[in-house]
């Protein structure tokens, strides 16, 4: 493969020229020197451990940073820039890190954005949105919702993606297509060049300062439009290849499209993943979203009828078709759920996903009449027909977005998956299938699936893929070789069509695109990056096997995350995402250990690693990590990194050097009643002194006493609720005004939380959890009947969170057996007022118990139970709602938020605040961890009047980072409420 002339990289100590290990060193010790004038020493991460987890992405490729970066803000990108412009070292930005392509990976410097990078702004009623890189996708359209419009592209990662990556990609989805990615929905950017310039395309003033600063720039970029455009060829193959999704390489299409060389650069940009300047925000032009959905899943016998099927849809008033064939069908037949008739198609069987909208629902069943009239005539597997209902709409496209991961679940051990995304012409689509599919099969990969964007000719295949194995990188090198030569050539397809170039197919641009078109993007990085800084080696490059080295290792690790194709879907809703490390990065870590464990001679090096990564991992993987289990709910492939935290908790636990801790977790279950009545004590002990000292003192105290302690003893905060009152068994064991029970009885486990923990000075409400339960069950009518040695009960969710299983399950089995006698063997319904109890609980009687019990939290209780006996008066009241993470996890978001409405005039839910990370008991021992989780609820909640959640120790860390008082639930219905 020959190239065009290209910068010359050797000059770049970082991108492994003539420099000296030392000298490399060296340069990076003197960046970090001049970087801590403007950026803070703990956002210049240099860490073995945390340079490995933050600089791997979604793809196959692993490369470790130098040094990473978080920057705040512009200007401390514009140092970044500067400095590393100065010492010749490249840079890499990266958002959310879910690339697949491996376009966000150094070994250099990588510039990270966090927190601060969330601004969005719509406008003009949302027909505009002007949103920062630190934006995720699924946030966008949430804050364009109330006005029926979304951002254009969709792509199937658009609840974990960031802006900056859907712009700097042009990722597209499932039913953006090419008219509605941000190539054609850009409507300004603010950007940041490779010299430290900003220009913002939307500011006169920005323009007319940049026209004078760096017109030569434009001017080059007016100079190569004005010689495309007398290229009749090349300015047509242009247009060709835009006719079909294309990712691959610059966006040429900004020179046949545009002449004012400020419009070629903004749309340059789009899809330059970084390599040209730094995208700071991006306004978008809103597409409609149709709120009235259909879907239907056809099965035909062969591609060829697929196909045909498709190209009459092309013209038909649909929002989407996605193709399937029978191997991708193949993959999820065995799921939960899935309809039996995959399981007996023919060998040859394809499948349409076929999407209809409307704004209404009378044209929502016009456009399906017209979409089942052009279908008519074509043979399919069965009878089919369009579907409204929400379960199955949705239940089609977990088949369609399951495909990917249901590959990655069953690969082998050590191997990857590699997912690449080409497009045909519509055309050729059959025949491009067929064609594909004999170079799978002639390379060995029979595992291959196909699916994709039927619509647009682009087809996703999938495969696992290892690399260790002798001959594997030469098996995977003649199947990209095959791949590019028959799409890119003999189809004139796209190699990439929606997921950006990277490194992957940087090799193989210019097979596609010719010399000329080649030599033409070499020319557009010369006039940006003249020293070929940003994001080296991706787009473009001159090594011929860049796409076969620095493949990433992934061994064995845990039988619990093995399956994890560090897509890093989960990192979004993780609480300690911008503290430590994320599900992801855990894994990442695990794997890394589990590696160099495993050498049989590891050198000096190796071992000294292998001692830092475990030390570190204590604080950053394991004493950080909240165990909530919302990443699984984002997974993929549902795995739940919190317990693989657990197990390695547990052993550690059981190690020799913790000999205690196990007896200490036996001891403290046993005596459980000395255990919560000790802890009422030390709460009376400290509202006691707080009263005495006051709050400023009792902060400084509690600070220093932790410091004292090497942080063992418990973070105060005002907070802090005072103990639970010592008599409230004796009104909880009688019904607080009836003698009798007109609707029924209800088995009441109050959790040990509430049993410990009473009402804090500011809270809104002067009665308990227990007080607010009693009197809206009795208001329902219900007679309250109390598990039998309630005091000593728990559901084991304490000792389990710390590694503690046997203490748990013993706690666990304690309490499952009380209630059973406490039910009449499961005859009444079981209530828990504290949201991850009941979760606990219920985990654990599914799994032991032969009876079928039937366990209920607040939400649960008020809705299947209370409500038909009561009656809602909304409250005048602006109530923020936190939803637990166990309630997310049982699915009861939408019925929580729900039941709220009911209660209060207007109620907020913080959208970018998932789990609070008070997790149990660490919102006390590790009180960064909800710091850091609850960062900006405070900004988000001010206009509200108070707050509702379903656990107590989740309600003290809202409390305290909110400015609001916040408790049950129960409470607002039960202010909210009167008999019927």
């Amino acid at each position: 493969m020959t190239s065009a002339a290209a910068p010359d990289s050797t000059a770049h100590p970082a991108m492994g020229g003539h420099a000296s290990p030392q000298a490399r060193a060296a340069a990076y010790d003197a960046l970090r020197e001049a970087l801590a004038q403007h950026i803070p020493g703990e956002r210049l991460i240099h860490d073995p451990l945390r340079t490995l987890a933050y600089g791997t992405d979604a793809s196959f490729y692993r490369l470790v940073p130098q040094l990473v970066v978080r920057v705040h803000d512009e200007q401390e990108l514009g140092h970044v820039l500067r400095e590393c412009r100065v010492r010749k070292l490249p840079v890499t930005f990266r958002a959310a890190g879910t690339s697949l392509s491996g376009q966000a990976l150094t070994d250099s410097v990588l510039i990270q954005l966090g927190g601060e990078w969330r601004g969005a702004q719509v406008l003009e009623q949302g027909s505009r949105i002007c949103l920062q890189p630190g934006v995720i996708g699924a946030r966008a359209n949430q804050l364009l919702a109330p006005f029926g419009r979304k951002i254009g592209p969709d792509p199937a990662s658009i609840n974990s993606c960031m802006i900056g990556g859907i712009a700097a990609n042009n990722a597209s989805g499932m039913c953006c297509g090419t008219a509605h990615n941000s190539y054609r929905t850009v409507e300004d950017l603010r950007v940041i060049l490779a010299d430290g310039t900003c220009l913002d395309t939307a500011s006169p003033e920005s323009v007319q300062a940049f026209r004078a600063s760096h017109g030569g720039l434009l001017a080059e970029l007016e100079r190569m439009a004005a010689s495309v455009r007398a290229d009749p060829e090349l300015a047509e193959r242009i247009r060709h290849k835009y006719r079909l999704k294309n990712t691959t390489g610059y966006s040429l299409n900004a020179l046949v499209d545009y002449a004012d060389g400020l419009e070629i650069l903004k749309h340059l940009m789009i899809g330059s993943e970084g390599t040209l300047g730094f995208i700071a925000s991006i306004t978008y032009r809103t597409v409609i979203e149709e709120p009235h959905k259909a879907a239907a899943l056809v099965y035909y016998p062969n591609i060829d009828a697929a196909c045909r099927a498709t190209m009459l849809l092309k013209t038909a008033p649909v929002a989407a078709v996605e193709l399937m064939d029978r191997a991708a069908l193949r993959s999820v037949e065995d799921a939960p759920g899935m309809p039996d008739v995959l399981r007996t198609l023919p060998e040859e069987a394809v499948a349409l996903l076929v999407d209809v909208r409307g704004a209404h629902h009378q044209e929502l069943e016009v456009r399906m009449t017209e979409v089942a009239r052009v279908l008519e005539g074509i043979e399919t597997c069965e009878s089919w027909a369009f579907t409204q209902d929400a379960q199955r709409y949705a239940l089609y496209w977990k088949i369609r977005k399951g495909l990917f991961p249901a590959v990655g679940a069953v690969r082998d051990l050590g191997t990857t998956v590699i997912i690449e995304d080409v497009a045909f012409p519509i055309e050729r689509l059959a025949e491009g299938v067929g064609a594909l599919t004999e170079v799978f099969q002639r390379h060995g990969y029979s595992q291959a699936i196909l699916f994709g964007h039927a619509l647009e000719g682009n087809l996703h295949f999938v495969f696992p893929q290892g690399f260790e194995r002798e001959g594997e990188v030469a098996r995977y090198q003649a199947l990209m070789d095959d791949v590019a030569q028959l799409v890119g050539q003999e189809y004139g397809g796209s190699l990439k069509a929606e997921h950006g170039t990277g490194r992957n197919m940087a090799p193989y641009v210019e097979l596609e695109w010719g010399k000329d078109a080649y030599a033409l993007m070499w020319r557009i990085k010369e006039a940006f990056d003249p020293d070929n800084l940003l994001n080296p080696e991706v787009i473009l490059t001159r090594n011929p096997r860049l796409h076969l080295e620095n493949l990433k290792p992934l061994p064995a690790a845990d039988p619990l995350v093995d399956r994890c194709i560090e897509c890093g879907f989960c990192e979004s809703v993780c609480p300690s995402k911008n503290l430590s490390l994320t599900p992801r990065q855990r894994i990442v870590i695990r794997r890394e250990i589990a590696r160099l464990a495993a050498l049989e001679a590891p050198d000096d090096a190796q071992r000294d690693q292998l001692a830092v990564l475990r030390k570190e991992y204590a604080y950053q993987g394991m004493e950080t990590c909240a165990g909530d289990g919302l990443c699984a709910t984002q997974c993929p492939v549902g795995i739940n990194t919190g317990d693989l935290i657990r197990g390695l908790r547990h052993e550690e636990n059981a190690g020799a050097d913790h000999p205690g801790k196990m007896k200490v977790a036996h001891w403290a279950g046993e005596h459980f009643i000395r255990v919560t009545s000790g802890m009422r004590g030390v709460l009376r002990l400290a509202d006691g002194l707080h009263g005495v000292v006051g709050t400023r003192n009792m902060r400084r105290l509690s600070q220093a006493a932790r410091k004292v302690s090497g942080d063992r003893v418990q973070q105060w905060t005002p907070s802090m609720p005072a103990a639970a009152a010592r008599d409230y068994l004796k009104h909880l064991a009688q019904p607080l005004g009836r003698s009798a029970a007109p609707n029924g009885h209800v088995v009441y486990f109050p959790s040990c939380a509430t049993r410990v923990f009473g009402v804090a000075a500011d809270d809104r409400d002067p009665r308990s959890v227990t007080e607010m339960a009693l009197a809206l069950m009795d208001k329902a009518g219900f007679e309250v009947v109390l598990p039998k040695g309630v005091e000593a009960l728990c559901c084991g969710m304490a000792f389990q969170s710390k590694g503690q299983f046997e203490a748990g399950d013993a706690k666990a089995a304690e309490l499952a057996a009380a209630l059973v006698e406490a039910s009449d063997g499961g005859r009444l319904p079981i209530f828990c007022d504290t949201s991850p109890c009941l979760a606990q609980a219920q985990a654990y009687a599914g799994e032991h118990l032969e009876v079928s019990l039937t366990l209920v939290e607040p939400v649960q209780l008020v809705l299947d139970y209370l409500l038909p006996y009561l009656s809602i008066t909304p409250l005048k009241a602006r109530v923020a709602v936190h939803v637990t993470c166990s309630s997310v996890r049982m699915g009861l978001a939408e019925r929580f938020v729900a039941l709220a409405r009911q209660c209060a005039s207007e109620v907020v839910v913080p959208e970018e605040i998932s789990c609070c990370g008070f997790a149990g008991d660490k919102g006390f021992s590790t009180p960064e961890l909800n710091a850091s989780a609850l960062k900006g609820l405070k900004e988000v909640v001010a206009d509200c009047d108070y707050g509702v959640s379903n656990s107590r120790t989740c309600e003290i860390g809202l409390s305290e980072h909110s400015g609001l008082s916040y408790q049950s639930i129960l409470g607002l219905v039960d202010r909210a409420s009167a008999p019927r």
